[in-house]
């Protein structure tokens, strides 16, 4: 593996640690565990916030939920799909399961989140530039997060290659997800990458025990391609450059616990605090966005303005905004500053009326490449500051070291480990391919104070 993609590899391990970990205090969390802990059977791995061993496909279920719950994993562009969160957890179980070494734990992810991301981008419409997936109200992260998580568990089960094909055939009747939720409502899709992850590690276990896919599953006349798809897929991103270019280390980290469409608007607001900006100076703002973007953090424009939840500003143009120009927690934006409390404080409610969102036909032609956001500032003495935002924070242009993604995990894994613990699961995940017992990462997060 190239070296870049181990300390890639190592690094996503950490973030899905510790999104889990702060999201073990979610309702959801605390049932899906419920859940998991009745199931019963041969326990041989661990899961996030349950203090006894689980059975692998059910310690992969529960890290998946916890991993996705927050809006805060990692996302690949263009195909906007979060791929961490289903393959990560798979492969941790189904290392444990096995007693797999980092070395091999470290293959099976890099090969996994490169399967992932191929099969999203195989549904990538460059003309639209839009994921087909998404257009037929499926969720891709969930759908291609099981195949990549099926190869992940059987590439470290020791599996064949013809095993490695009957896993995915066998995920392929097993994927799925559908994304209504984020329109109407629902807790349901915190549980995508957990029932991702599930179906991965039991795929790659059902392969194993000799059950038998489709040599065909993904171009077949009834394959993957044709029943999500629905018409030719772009195969190419599948094959070219496979084991030499590698998808990996360009993953977007996500810096702020919020839809991923405001990041950029966090950074402008963050600009105009260090030039010494406050609320009280501005007397407007237009925040432009790529017109993809606006119909999920600007419209309706006076629900964005005044978000009632926590949740609902995590998709907020104009509270973006908001926590840029007052400063934020963790690498400039936390989980605690997304409570419903902030949501409607007089001073961000105050802010977020002076700011409009609209369209901007550069963002346009970046995205979706990029996330991008142009901020212009009409202040109270008739001045204009405009501040650009063109590329996204946590991506290859502007990467996060293993040092800031050590102060994220720190930031949502710090009220419930302590210092040395924290401290400790950082070392081990910077050098993951060492590691004999990858047992030892999940271990200390069973029990939490």
């Amino acid at each position: 593996m190239p070296a870049d993609v181990v300390a890639s590899v190592g690094m996503r391990i950490l973030d899905t640690l510790g999104i889990a970990i702060a999201a073990t205090e979610l309702d959801t969390s605390r049932a899906a565990i419920a859940w998991a802990a009745e199931q019963g059977g041969a326990a041989t791995a661990y899961a996030v916030g349950v203090e006894e061993a689980l059975p692998a496909p059910l310690a992969a279920f529960v890290n998946g939920v916890l991993a996705h719950s927050l809006d805060f994993d990692d996302t690949h562009l263009p195909s906007i799909l979060h791929p961490s969160a289903s393959v990560v957890p798979a492969a941790l179980a189904a290392a444990q399961q096995h007693g797999a070494d980092g070395r091999a734990l470290v293959r099976g992810i890099a090969i996994g989140l490169e399967v992932c991301v191929r099969l999203g981008m195989a549904g990538f419409d460059p003309e639209t530039k839009n994921s087909v997936f998404f257009e037929h109200g499926q969720h891709a992260t969930s759908i291609c997060g099981a195949m990549g998580g099926a190869v992940a568990a059987a590439v470290i089960g020791g599996a064949s290659e013809g095993r490695i094909v009957d896993a995915l055939g066998i995920t392929a009747s097993m994927a799925s997800g559908i994304i209504e939720a984020n329109r109407t409502g629902g807790t349901v899709k915190r549980l995508h990458c957990g029932w991702a992850a599930h179906s991965a590690v039991s795929a790659a276990g059902l392969a194993r025990h000799g059950i038998t896919g489709p040599p065909t599953v993904l171009e077949g006349r009834f394959g993957f391609y044709q029943a999500w798809l629905h018409d030719a897929p772009r195969a190419s991103e599948i094959v070219d450059g496979l084991g030499a270019q590698w998808a990996v280390p360009g993953i977007f980290f996500k810096p702020y616990p919020a839809n991923h469409f405001t990041h950029a608007a966090v950074d402008a607001g963050a600009a105009l605090r260090e030039r010494g900006i406050t609320a009280d100076d501005i007397d407007k703002l237009v925040l432009g966005v790529p017109a993809a973007n606006l119909r999920t953090i600007g419209e309706p424009i006076e629900v964005k303005r005044a978000p009632e939840t926590g949740y609902m500003a995590q998709f907020s143009g104009p509270y973006a905004v908001a926590v840029g120009l007052f400063g934020g927690g963790g690498l400039g934006a936390a989980l605690e500053d997304y409570s419903d409390d902030l949501a409607r404080s007089t001073d961000r409610r105050a802010l977020m009326a002076k700011v409009d969102v609209v369209p901007d036909e550069r963002c346009d032609a970046i995205f979706p490449h990029q996330f991008p956001a142009v901020l212009t500032a009409t202040l109270t003495d008739g001045s204009t500051v405009v501040e650009e935002v063109l590329t996204t924070r946590g991506g290859p242009e502007r990467p996060l070291s293993f040092d800031e993604v050590t102060a994220k995990f720190r930031a949502n894994a710090g009220a419930l480990l302590t210092d040395d613990r924290v401290d400790e699961l950082a070392e081990r995940c910077h050098a993951v391919a060492t590691l004999s017992d990858v047992g030892k990462l999940l271990a200390p997060l069973t029990k939490l104070r």
